[in-house]
């Protein structure tokens, strides 16, 4: 392969890689911290609440 060809394809494929990190990262960003996460997680939960399943309450 000459040599202006190997540069080319070596600017290509850094591009490509760089390009596939750009992706990773905004998915990620996307797909983390959703509402429904947050929910799940006890972030609207009471401080005592936080990860246990609703039970009801017993009023004597």
């Amino acid at each position: 392969m000459a040599e202006p060809a190997k540069n080319v394809a070596q600017q290509t494929e850094d591009r490509l890689e760089d390009l596939a990190e750009t992706v990773r990262e905004k998915f990620d960003r996307v797909t983390k911290g959703t509402y429904r996460d947050r929910v799940v997680g006890g972030r609207f939960a009471e401080p005592g609440d936080r990860g246990q399943p609703e039970q009801e309450q017993k009023q004597d």
